[in-house]
C-alpha cells in the first residue's frame, strides 16, 4: 500500500515519456503592462445586528464612529450620556478595482469584522468610501450583507459555529466613482510581461509576432518583457491587440526541479531531472515503549498486601534496507521504480533527495515549500 502511495506522490502526470510543450494563447502566458487591478480599502458600520455586534467597552473606536456618523445629521449626544451599541459593528470594506472600470459600474465587495462582534448576519453596511493608495476615492459601498456562516450559543457557554460569520460580501455593492489612468491608450509601444520569466518563452513571443506582423515589430527586453510597436490611435490599438493576444507560442520548457512540500508529503519531481550514478541506501531505527500493569498477590496464608506493580517494555528494531543503485541519467520511469524497491515513504523520499543534492548527484534544483 505504502509502494502505490508513493506513486501517486511522484508518478502522477510525469512518468510518461517527454513530449513538446503545447502551444498557448499569449494572452494566457502573459500580460499588458499598465492592464492591472487596483486595490481599495474603507472603514465604514454595519448597523441592523441582532444583538451581535461589538461591546463598545472593548471597542471604542466603534463608539466614536457611530458618534461622528449622528452629528453629520446634527443630533448631539450629551458628553456625559453612557451608549451601549449592540447592533453596531465596526467593518473594514475592500474591493478590487478591474482595469478599465468606469464610473457608473459595480463592484463586488468583502465586508469584516474589525472589532468584537460575533456575526455580521442580517446587518447593512452604511455608505463608505473606498480609497486607493493615492488617498483618493474611488467608489462608494453600502448594501445588505450576505453571511455564509453562522453560530449558536447556549446558556452554559457552549457554542458552535459553521464557516466565520464575522465575515460577509456585497455582490454589487460598490459604485465606481472615478476610473483609474493607465497608459493603454497614450500611443506608446505595447508591453507584453510573461507570466513567468523565461529567455526561451520571450524570444519565442517576439519571433511569433514578427512572423505575423512584420520583421522588427516585437524585442524582446529581457526574461520578463516583450516590447511590441503598435499604432497610435486607441480604437486601432484595441484590434491591434485583440490579434496580438491570440496567437499561439509554445513555452520554454521549465528547469530541471523537484518541489517538496514539507507539510503534506507532496513530492513532485519535474520531467527533466536527472541523477548520477549512485548508490542509496535508507533505514531507520524504531523505538517501542509500552507500558503495562501487572497484580502482586501475596500467597493465602502470607502476610501481605496486594499491590500494582507497574512493568515496562523497551525494544528497538532498525530497518535493514538493501541498497540501490541510479543509473547515470535516468529518467522519471527509472527513478520512480528504483525508489520504489526500499517501499520509502514520502518522508524518507524528502530525506534521499536531499542526501542525493548534497552529493551533487542530483541535477535538479531542490525547492522546499
Amino acid at each position: 500500500m505504502m509502494r502505490r502511495l508513493l506513486c501517486l506522490y511522484l508518478v502522477f502526470g510525469l512518468s510518461w515519456s517527454p513530449v513538446p510543450a503545447a502551444a498557448e494563447r499569449i494572452k494566457d502566458i502573459a500580460g499588458v503592462a499598465g492592464v492591472r487591478t487596483n486595490q481599495l480599502i474603507g472603514y465604514g458600520l454595519v448597523v441592523g445586528l441582532d444583538g451581535t455586534g461589538d461591546q463598545t467597552t472593548q471597542t471604542p473606536f466603534t463608539l466614536q464612529s457611530f458618534i461622528s456618523m449622528l452629528k453629520q445629521f446634527d443630533i448631539a449626544i450629551p458628553e456625559d450620556a453612557r451608549v451601549q451599541l449592540k447592533n453596531v459593528a465596526a467593518v473594514a470594506v475592500h474591493a478590487d478595482l478591474p482595469p478599465f472600470a468606469k464610473p457608473g459600474q459595480t463592484l463586488d465587495i468583502t465586508v469584516s469584522s474589525l472589532g468584537n462582534a460575533k456575526s455580521l448576519r442580517g446587518g447593512s453596511l452604511l455608505m463608505t468610501p473606498l480609497k486607493g493608495l493615492d488617498g483618493n476615492i474611488y467608489a462608494m459601498a453600502q448594501g445588505n450583507l450576505v453571511v455564509g456562516g453562522f453560530g449558536a450559543a447556549g446558556a452554559d457557554g457552549s457554542k458552535v459555529t459553521v464557516n466565520v460569520p464575522s465575515v460577509g460580501r456585497i455582490p454589487g455593492g460598490a459604485m465606481v466613482e472615478r476610473a483609474v489612468a493607465n497608459g493603454f491608450a497614450d500611443g506608446k509601444p505595447i508591453v507584453l510581461n510573461l507570466h513567468r520569466a523565461d529567455f526561451t518563452t520571450a524570444r519565442r513571443v517576439a519571433d511569433v509576432i514578427n512572423q505575423t506582423l512584420g520583421p522588427d515589430v516585437a524585442r524582446p527586453l529581457d526574461a520578463m518583457s516583450v516590447t511590441v510597436d503598435a499604432p497610435v490611435n486607441p480604437a486601432h490599438r484595441v484590434n491591434y491587440l485583440s490579434l496580438l493576444e491570440n496567437l499561439e507560442v509554445e513555452p520554454g520548457m521549465a528547469p530541471a526541479r523537484v518541489v517538496i512540500n514539507s507539510r503534506t508529503g507532496t513530492i513532485v519531481v519535474g520531467q527533466h531531472v536527472r541523477v548520477a550514478p549512485v548508490a542509496v541506501t535508507h533505514g531507520s531505527l524504531t523505538v517501542t515503549v509500552s507500558e503495562s500493569i501487572d497484580v502482586s498477590q501475596p500467597g493465602a496464608l502470607a502476610d501481605g498486601a496486594t499491590v500494582v506493580v507497574p512493568r515496562t517494555e523497551v525494544a528497538a528494531e532498525e530497518a535493514i534496507n538493501p541498497m540501490f543503485k541510479l543509473a547515470p541519467g535516468p529518467t522519471l520511469d527509472e527513478i520512480v521504480r528504483a525508489v520504489n524497491q526500499v517501499g520509502a515513504a514520502p518522508g524518507d523520499l524528502m530525506a534521499i533527495l536531499e542526501a542525493l543534492r548534497q552529493a551533487g548527484a542530483l541535477k535538479a534544483e531542490l525547492m522546499v515549500i
